[in-house]
């Protein structure tokens, strides 16, 4: 098995992309914190897969990530990839109409996140000596989408962020990757689109050369391969899975 018994923490992992991960890693030996604003359902993923274990956090709050980082290490004795995929955005909307708490949120929960996770696991890789992150970002911070600008800025700041960590980091042995989707079959599509009818999906399918939208399963294989040892010499990549889209 390509994770076994590599201790990882999955954010956003009840739903969408995020469950498609813990989906995927688990199938491969990974022991999975599986950490989610949406307790309940962190714990209803948990309890499908023998060993996870779940928490109901908010990953734009120090004191949470605090807990995140601690609960793992008290499970599994380490932390070993990192997998920041909980994002938010606002409705698709002219820029001027999103109001500055939507706006705060967005980066707290895209950005802030980071910053976060980095603080709080990034002394225990290097007590490790070695961990990776792999961030779930968006070819929205590659190729914008009209309606949502700041949505898209954010995007934008994981993936120079992460190849800023990237550098700083290799020194210590810590990779850090990115994952470029595109949109994809998951709860935040009609956000994306304004409104999720058979006209906007049509219209964002025809934007994908691919001629479809991506799936959690799409995003997991690229994420599998990125938390993998077979990974070991590549950091600062940002991995579009995105059918086409950024070309």
């Amino acid at each position: 098995m390509r994770l076994h018994n590599k201790s990882i923490i999955v954010t956003g992992g009840a739903q969408g992309f995020g469950l498609g991960i813990v989906e995927r890693f688990a199938a491969e030996g990974a022991r999975l914190m599986i950490v989610d604003v949406q307790g309940d359902a962190a714990a209803s993923a948990a309890a499908k897969f023998p060993g996870a274990q779940s928490m109901r956090a908010d990953v734009s709050k120090a004191s949470d990530w605090a807990a995140i980082a601690a609960a793992t290490v008290k499970a599994f004795g380490r932390i070993d990839v990192v997998v920041n995929n909980a994002g938010v955005s606002h409705k698709n909307q002219p820029m001027l109409e999103v109001d500055e708490a939507e706006f705060d949120r967005v980066y707290a929960v895209n950005v802030k996140s980071i910053y976060l996770s980095a603080v709080h696991c990034v002394p225990v890789f290097r007590a490790q000596g070695a961990g990776a992150f792999v961030q779930i970002a968006s070819t929205a911070g590659v190729r914008p989408r009209p309606g949502l600008t700041w949505y898209n800025g954010s995007k934008g700041a994981v993936i120079l962020t992460s190849k800023s960590m990237a550098v700083e980091l290799a020194k210590d042995n810590i990779r850090v990757n990115c994952i470029n989707p595109v949109a994809g079959e998951t709860p935040l599509l009609a956000t994306f689109m304004g409104e999720d009818t058979p006209e906007k999906r049509a219209m964002f399918k025809a934007s994908i050369p691919m001629g479809r939208l991506s799936t959690p399963l799409d995003i997991a294989n690229a994420a599998l391969f990125l938390a993998s040892d077979e990974a070991e010499f590549i950091t600062g990549a940002c991995l579009e899975v995105d059918g086409g889209r950024c070309v």
